[in-house]
């Protein structure tokens, strides 16, 4: 049986008791709290469109809902997107902005996001506008003006604390994810590899390149190396580059992603920070991993 999922950002919590029991009274099912005022459950609603009838009555405010299965509700793997997922900024924007170029550069990063360029070729034209950027500006950048996405350290750690596999798998930088996949404690990491003449970028990158493809092959073959049915993985991200692997995945989940992406999407959390997703799967809050 199905399972409404409300879920509030904690960082400045929506969801009261009046909202969820006026959700409760329309869908029918039996309302249970994951964290008081940030996240419930309502087990089993027996409306029929249970989903459209609780983002109707939730509205303009910041709750997300979402309609998901309670069998192997908690997922042994997890694939997650970098950009804009698991850290808050596009790594290459902010590349841009130290050769003053992030204009430029983030028109073309947020037309590939939605799907309107070829991937290739956006990240082609991006990286060589980068040509002669030295490594220690790009140290500097790693260090100074990408901060990580709140609950991502939570979601890693807590998924791996009951067993689960986690992968990074970027079509940014190894530069960027190799870095913070070791800071919030993934598995591994996978990303697209910066060439260098001595210290300064050529321009190009290593082919061939990580895109949509490389990501759901690996999330279909990190499931096949644990013995996992595809049930029983989660994807994260928030491009059109994103969706062949959220696609595949058990819960498939755009945060806060692009319209045509969220749209696309299995679960979408447009307001909730990455803890979301361990609501999703039905873990208390006393149960997290911080």
């Amino acid at each position: 049986m199905p399972v409404l999922s409300l879920i509030a950002n904690p960082a400045d919590p929506e969801l009261s008791v009046t909202l969820a029991q006026a959700v409760v009274a329309q869908t029918g099912g039996e309302l249970n709290w994951l964290n008081h005022g940030v996240a419930c459950d309502i087990l089993e609603p027996d409306a029929p469109d249970a989903l459209a009838v609780a983002r109707d009555i939730i509205g303009a405010k910041a709750v997300d809902a979402n309609l998901v299965a309670t069998e192997g509700r908690r997922k042994l793997l997890l694939v997650a997107d970098m950009d804009s997922t698991m850290i808050e900024q596009e790594c290459i924007d902010e590349l841009a902005a130290a050769l003053d170029l992030k204009p430029q550069v983030a028109e073309i990063t947020d037309r590939a996001m939605r799907g309107e360029l070829d991937f290739a070729q956006a990240l082609d034209t991006r990286v060589a506008l980068l040509k002669g950027l030295e490594r220690k500006v790009i140290e500097e950048v790693r260090r100074e003006a990408i901060t990580l996405a709140p609950g991502g350290r939570a979601l890693v750690q807590t998924m791996k604390a009951y067993g689960a596999y986690t992968s990074l798998v970027s079509g940014g930088f190894t530069f960027f994810a190799d870095y913070f996949a070791k800071r919030i404690g993934f598995d591994e990491a996978i990303a697209n590899v910066l060439e260098f003449d001595g210290d300064r970028l050529t321009g190009t990158v290593a082919k061939p390149i990580v895109d949509k493809n490389t990501k759901r092959e690996r999330l279909l073959a990190l499931a096949g190396a644990h013995n996992l049915d595809l049930a029983r993985t989660m994807a994260v991200g928030d491009g059109a580059n994103d969706l062949d692997m959220i696609g595949v995945a058990g819960f498939g989940v755009a945060l806060h992603a692009k319209p045509a992406v969220a749209e696309a999407a299995g679960i979408r959390i447009d307001h909730g920070d990455l803890t979301a997703l361990l609501y999703l799967q039905g873990y208390y809050d006393d149960e997290f991993v911080r």
